[in-house]
């Protein structure tokens, strides 16, 4: 079964969206494509767009050390630079319905799916309160001084991550 996709944006006005350049190579796809997340990956772009952001999980393949040391007794975890908290109190987000039957899969492990042609919503839900939205979203929010250390612990982890926006970061201390 399909699940329910999202498009996620500050911007509250979109009617219709149209297929536009990939973002970033690193997805391995190319040409144009609307963008949806699927609602199991929803609460890693529950953020402002450009708040650096640190999200992982447990997958199939995490070890028990890993778990017990990253998430104790949270599913999944999204960290944030303290810095960027004020900005993620005072930032609205629109969530986007998107259509399912006009998305292909294309980055399970990321939950991204993507189509070809013009998409409009099937639903619009504004969201004020985002670490209401992303606990409610099951996720545990981290507000940590140190992106790049914690971002090279599960980088090198057996846990699913994304690291989302990471050029946006305070540089690295030292």
């Amino acid at each position: 079964m399909q699940p329910r996709l999202f498009h996620v944006s500050e911007d509250a006005g979109i009617g219709r969206f149209t297929p536009r350049p990939v973002p970033s190579p690193d997805t391995g796809v190319s040409g144009l494509a609307v963008w949806a997340v699927a609602e199991s990956h929803l609460a890693n772009y529950l953020l402002p767009r450009d708040c650096p952001r640190i999200c992982f999980r447990a997958g199939l393949l995490t070890s028990i050390a890993d778990e017990e040391l990253f998430l104790g007794r949270a599913d999944q975890v999204i960290a944030f630079e303290r810095a960027w908290l004020d900005r993620v109190r005072t930032t609205g987000l629109t969530l986007y319905e998107m259509p399912g039957a006009d998305f292909e899969e294309v980055m399970p492990e990321a939950g991204y799916w993507i189509s070809r042609s013009t998409v409009s919503p099937v639903d619009i839900v504004r969201v004020g309160d985002l670490l209401d939205a992303l606990e409610g979203a099951g996720a545990e929010v981290r507000v940590i001084d140190d992106f790049w250390s914690l971002a090279e612990a599960v980088a090198t982890s057996t846990l699913q991550i994304s690291i989302i926006r990471k050029r946006n970061a305070q540089p690295r201390s030292g």
